[in-house]
């Protein structure tokens, strides 16, 4: 694992309220990107993904980055604008076992009858600040002469 995952990362992933999204790569490397709450935070430093659809195109696209060494991006944004986005790599399945068992028997208690396909664990390899302000703060350090002329007239 390449990227440590901050605090306040871990308190977004757990966050109900944060929006969530994972991007994975289809057979022809088109991009899939969903909102998916049921991403969060593993004990080890790993994002974990509850699977609930066994043939939904986020599965199949997870199995093909395993086979395949294909990256995937996980973007969380938090009800006070706090951006990130976590790019890193699928790496085990959960379909049976202690943390499959754990995490069914939590979705079936949060969701009602839904059956769960898998725990999917992703390790991060870089994390990438998007909230606005900062963002806008670094590009106008690397490019200042990117200013519209309007905006400088003004100052």
């Amino acid at each position: 694992m390449a990227a440590q995952l901050t605090q306040e990362i871990l308190d977004l992933l757990r966050d109900t309220e944060t929006t969530k999204v994972l991007a994975t790569l289809d057979a022809d490397g088109f991009p899939h990107a969903v909102v998916k709450q049921s991403l969060q935070p593993g004990d080890d430093g790993t994002i974990l993904y509850l699977e609930l659809l066994e043939s939904s195109r986020t599965n199949k696209n997870l199995v093909r980055s395993i086979w395949f060494d294909q990256k995937v991006a996980v973007a969380v944004t938090g009800r006070g604008g706090q951006s990130y986005q976590i790019k890193g790599k699928p790496v085990k399945s959960h379909i049976t076992g202690p943390l499959f068992q754990e995490h069914y028997t939590s979705i079936r208690k949060r969701l009602g009858d839904v059956d769960l396909a898998a725990v999917w664990v992703i390790e991060p390899e870089e994390v990438i600040e998007e909230t606005f302000a900062i963002r806008k703060a670094a590009e106008e350090r690397k490019h200042p002469l990117f200013t519209h002329l309007d905006r400088l007239a003004h100052h």
